[in-house]
């Protein structure tokens, strides 16, 4: 520890002040960390639907806030009581924790810790915020709020990074493709033979293919409403590609015509109007046995669902980031990165500097774009 590092830090933050408006790179001032925390010079951050879910207020309308829960960065200060970590190493900011102790994670059955959980009151473990402007508290964004060129978090929400893994791949392994991904092994355990559909092929619904890709799926049917996304996706394993916006029939049909009448055996719905697409997903579903894992979040947080279907054997499955334990599963998945099992070269479509984030937001909206890096 360099205690002459434990002061407060004046840095550019990108601040969205109400719902619904552009960010605004301002001068903030980010405190020192306490005793198990480590503050973070950010080198890269990327951008999931969640940021975007976030600057409209969800899940709470916490304003000022600062978004951003994926990038990595270098340790530039830590805590006394940090053990693992020091000044200098390279690492990844996470909304996850996993103590190892708790009922959860001794289970082995969830990734979502009861001592490090996923924090949705934009305060810190103790109630408290480490970042202000002109006095007035700003609100983290779950733990991380990347989009600041410093962020303070706990210890046990931070991941080493293996220094095989090209730095500016490691924001695309925080969120959205690591959540599909995994959730093709630890939410539901796709068997060889099965038969796959992925509604919505952004990072996640690429994730979701890759993984199913790797599990020897013999079907992977994705959709989406853009055409342009079918050669993206068939590079991460998608056999049938189907452009929904060019169809007269629903979902449920288009899924069986495709399998013969009987339906796929998984679904992964990926976009950010679950509640429009949750029955229709149901049905696609097998009789007696389909599964739908909803992977997508929206700011409608209240459906409408008919469990006529439901009650005919199927399975109705959410999750946060695929199941994937950040300190037990995540290191196998960054060993495929490395060995090339998967392309994560393949997900970036644009690049801008920090000073020009409200582009990448923009970017998010084309159809051709996956990810966006925002080097600061």
């Amino acid at each position: 520890m360099n205690s002459s590092n434990h002061k407060v830090i004046t840095c550019k933050g990108a601040i969205v002040w109400k719902s619904g408006d552009e960010l605004k790179i301002e001068d903030i001032e980010v405190d020192p960390p306490k005793s198990t925390e480590v503050r973070i010079k950010m080198i890269y951050a990327s951008l999931c639907g969640t940021d975007v879910l976030c600057c409209n207020g969800f899940p709470k309308p916490l304003f000022p806030r600062i978004p951003g829960h994926e990038g990595v960065g270098a340790i530039e200060s830590v805590g006394e009581s940090v053990k693992d970590l020091k000044e200098g190493d390279i690492v990844m900011p996470h909304f996850l924790g996993e103590c190892g102790d708790c009922p959860n994670c001794k289970s082995k059955k969830s990734n979502l810790c009861h001592k490090y959980p996923l924090n949705f009151s934009g305060l810190l473990l103790d109630g408290t915020s480490r970042m202000s402007i002109n006095g007035q508290k700003i609100y983290h964004h779950v733990s991380c709020s990347t989009l600041s060129e410093y962020i303070v978090l706990d210890e046990n929400y931070v991941i080493k990074v293996d220094p095989r893994l090209p730095i500016e791949h490691v924001p695309f392994l925080c969120c959205a493709f690591t959540t599909g991904f995994g959730a093709t092994w630890k939410d539901v355990n796709i068997e060889k033979g099965s038969s796959v559909a992925v509604l919505g092929l952004g990072g996640v619904g690429l994730g979701v293919a890759e993984g199913a890709r790797q599990k020897e799926a013999a079907q992977i049917i994705g959709m989406d409403i853009h055409e342009m996304k079918s050669e993206k996706a068939k590079i991460y394993g998608i056999t049938d590609f189907i452009n929904i916006s060019e169809k007269s029939i629903s979902i449920s049909e288009l899924i069986k015509d495709a399998t013969g009448g009987l339906g796929v055996d998984y679904f992964f719905e990926c976009t950010d109007v679950p509640q429009l697409t949750i029955n229709e997903a149901i049905q696609s579903t097998r009789m007696g046995y389909g599964t739908v894992i909803v992977l997508g979040a929206g700011l409608v947080l209240d459906w409408q669902m008919s469990y006529v279907p439901l009650m005919f054997g199927r399975t109705l499955k959410g999750s946060i980031y695929g199941g994937i334990r950040t300190h037990t599963d995540l290191p196998s998945i960054i060993d495929k990165c490395i060995s090339k099992e998967i392309k994560l070269d393949e997900l970036l479509t644009h690049e801008v500097s920090f000073n020009d984030v409200n582009k990448a937001f923009e970017y998010l909206k084309e159809p051709n774009c996956v990810k966006v890096l925002i080097k600061f």
